[in-house]
């Protein structure tokens, strides 16, 4: 989708809600920079006159699989959750660059639209940008965009369709990206303190400076759950809306005094450059990354491969070879099979025990299984399958187990067993940080309530990637 210079000026804003004079109460005073750095883009959103503000937001409705615009023709909000009913905004939806937008989402196959607002209020995210900017300039429509659960490159291909809506409509469009960045800077902060915070502020900052979104693209999502981080989608999406175009990048300010990092950023298009293509730099690194996986793969992920294109191609079962190693063709174990696709989980099904007469045939059964039957994600189909992530575990023996004690989360994987019900987790696992979360996740997973009596077993896995 070719982007035009509809879109001029691009910032990235944070939301602490004690900016607000009436709601800071004196404690805005700490962050000085972060309000004159607002001024400042505000002043320019005046000069720049937009028909249209687009603003991405963490805290409106937000789904898994799902990009949420807001429908209708306006919204109102107050900061009535932070004490102060009496701060209140009403904005104009632009309604026709909504349908345009959706329609556009539609075409390019990302899950985004008007569907499923639980809440029809504005939400901080969104007030506190327009706070500022409403000093200075009233005359324009807005449209409000929630992030979601979505993979980062679609997020930024989301980000094309908005630019790709402002062209077709002839409009001129003002991008803010609200976010803030890690609620973990300090101790005494209201999350507390990760190394993974200040880390984490530091790298994407940097990469704000420099305008390199590819950084953003491939931040490990591991990493950034760690940090708590929460406006990288909406600068994804941004830096989507600004694909192929040269730009002027600043950061106006930073500051972190409550332990939380907010930055403001100016993107200025400065005129066209192909080398700033970046989802389709994406595209390229990101087949080579996997091309070299399955040059190097062993013959367990090979055969979870090969079996799921076979069937989603051919509609078939692969034969198993004998040429296979004895191992697979001669011992019986449970194994699961899980595939990713964009860094994101994209299926997994597995075998607690052998359920069939060799490790070869339950690899195939779950591979099959797993790109298919898993219900928490739409059947694999041919254009996925060269985008996807293998991984192959085949399970020890369980032992049962006295206490969580006794678990260690990169080792062994649990199970919870109530009667017929059980639940079962696999060991080191990205987000999984201690066994209490494990073993939480694992009762979840089985319906089984914390405080109802169950048993745990634990298990070792070989894992083949």
């Amino acid at each position: 989708m070719k982007n035009s210079n509809f879109i001029k000026n691009t910032f990235i804003v944070p939301h602490p809600p004690l900016i607000i004079p009436k709601i800071g109460r004196g404690q805005e005073i700490k962050i000085e920079k972060t309000i004159k750095a607002y001024d400042e883009i505000a002043k320019k959103i005046a000069e720049l006159r937009p028909d249209t503000i687009v603003v991405t937001t963490p805290h409106s409705i937000m789904y898994s699989d799902y990009i949420h615009i807001s429908p209708g023709k306006g919204a109102k909000g107050d900061f009535g959750e932070f004490g102060e009913p009496g701060v209140k905004f009403e904005a104009d939806y632009d309604t026709e660059f909504v349908h345009k937008l959706s329609e556009l989402a539609e075409q390019k196959d990302i899950p985004a639209g008007t569907l499923g607002e639980r809440k029809k209020s504005l939400d901080h995210g969104t007030m506190i940008p327009l706070y500022f900017v409403n000093k200075h300039y009233t005359d324009y429509k807005l449209v409000r965009i929630g992030i979601s659960g979505l993979s980062f490159i679609e997020h930024y291909n989301f980000g094309r369709c908005i630019a790709g809506a402002a062209e077709k409509l002839n409009r001129k469009v003002v991008f803010i990206a609200s976010g803030d960045l890690s609620h973990m800077l300090k101790d005494e902060g209201p999350y507390g303190y990760t190394d993974e915070g200040p880390a984490f502020d530091k790298e994407v900052t940097e990469a704000m400076k420099s305008g390199d979104f590819m950084s953003f693209l491939t931040f490990n999502e591991e990493f950034c759950e760690a940090a708590a981080e929460c406006g990288l989608r909406s600068f994804i999406m941004m830096a989507g809306a600004l694909d192929g175009k040269e730009v002027y990048s600043q950061v106006l300010s930073y500051e972190g005094p409550y332990g939380v990092g907010y930055a403001v950023a100016s993107f200025e298009v400065t005129g066209e450059n192909e080398m700033r293509c970046f989802g389709r730099l994406y595209k390229i690194e990101e087949e080579n990354r996997l091309n070299r996986l399955r040059e190097n793969e062993d013959e367990y992920v090979r055969l979870a491969r090969k079996t799921l294109e076979r069937y989603v191609l051919h509609h078939n079962k692969i034969e198993k070879s004998d040429n296979l190693p004895a191992e697979m063709l001669n011992n019986k174990a449970g194994v699961f099979v899980s595939l990713k696709m964009n860094g994101q989980l994209r299926g997994c099904i597995g075998t607690v025990s052998a359920a069939t007469e060799c490790i070869a045939d339950e690899i195939i059964q779950n591979a099959i299984s797993a790109g298919l039957e898993d219900p928490r994600f739409n059947p694999v189909t041919k254009k996925d399958l060269n985008k996807i992530q293998y991984s192959v575990d085949v399970l020890k023996e369980a032992e049962p187990i006295e206490s969580i004690s006794e678990l260690d989360i990169k080792k062994y994987g649990v199970i919870v067993k109530n009667g017929r019900r059980s639940g079962l987790l696999l060991p080191n696992l990205e987000g999984i940080d201690t066994p209490e979360e494990q073993v939480s996740i694992a009762l979840k997973k089985a319906g089984i309530d914390p405080d109802e009596n169950y048993n745990m077993e634990r298990f070792e896995v070989v894992r083949h990637i």
